[in-house]
């Protein structure tokens, strides 16, 4: 659960329905009535109570056999309605769905938000070995190729406050950042060893929008296959020619790439 301000207002019925929402959104399995209550400090009338308004508005839906409460998509539907979301990913599906289509790898388009990296949109490599992230998922931003190549986009007070906000891990000191994000700039995308799959190489472009910084950034986690007809250099030209024509949908300009 984030840790909130303060406030003179109180909602107490509000409260514990988002925190019910908000414990869910970290249990993949989901989790009974007594648990969530037991997590939350509430009593079982309580979360009987929000859960049943819960899962008539379908936020939540019981598993039948397991009796336990997960969250349903209509949450991620709800964010997709926001303009901005919903314009980029509407713009970037029919495109993404033809790249991993010519290059057989899979791809994920990813934004800011709460100080971390969002999968927003994503499309599954059409062979049989695939490698994907997962839809919704909320990944570290010091961590991911996404993040980095958003923020080697942004405008330099965006930036150093996220490095206050969001301090970065000791094994990234925030000069070795600043030099990095640096030369992503200079150079228009990314490619690095993955952070957290080894043998994994990101393949990683921003999306531009009007405003000349980053909305986004087109991410390929690029796996090597020995039947491959497509080379990685390939593979390279592809996403960035699908983030600049992206990026072009939203009014932007894409940064002039040399892969």
């Amino acid at each position: 659960m984030p840790n909130l301000q303060t406030s003179s207002y109180s909602a107490p019925a509000l409260e514990k329905g988002l925190d019910i929402i908000e414990l869910l959104s970290t249990r993949e399995l989901g989790l009974g009535q007594t648990e969530i209550a037991r997590e939350l400090g509430r009593s079982v009338g309580e979360i009987f109570r929000m859960l049943m308004v819960l899962q008539t508005r379908g936020y939540v839906a019981q598993d039948p056999v397991s009796d336990r409460y997960l969250l349903t998509t209509f949450i991620f539907e709800i964010a997709h309605r926001i303009p901005k979301i919903g314009r980029l990913t509407a713009f970037a599906e029919p495109l993404m769905r033809k790249m991993t289509h010519c290059i057989n790898q899979s791809a994920h388009l990813a934004i800011l938000n709460e100080g971390g990296v969002l999968v927003v949109g994503q499309t599954a490599s059409p062979g049989n070995s695939i490698l994907t992230v997962r839809l919704g998922a909320k990944i570290d931003l010091w961590h991911a190729s996404s993040g980095r190549v958003i923020l080697a986009f942004q405008h330099p007070e965006i930036l150093e406050g996220l490095l206050k906000s969001v301090p970065p891990p000791r094994e990234l000191p925030a000069k070795q950042i600043m030099q990095e994000l640096t030369q992503i700039r200079k150079d228009g995308f990314e490619v690095r060893d993955s952070f957290v799959v080894k043998g994994v190489v990101n393949i990683s472009a921003p999306i531009i929008d009007h405003s000349g910084q980053a909305a986004a950034a087109l991410t390929v986690p690029h796996i090597e296959r020995f039947d491959s007809s497509v080379s990685f250099a390939q593979c390279t030209s592809e996403l960035i020619a699908t983030a600049a024509a992206i990026s072009k949908s939203l009014g932007g300009q894409p940064p002039t790439q040399t892969p």
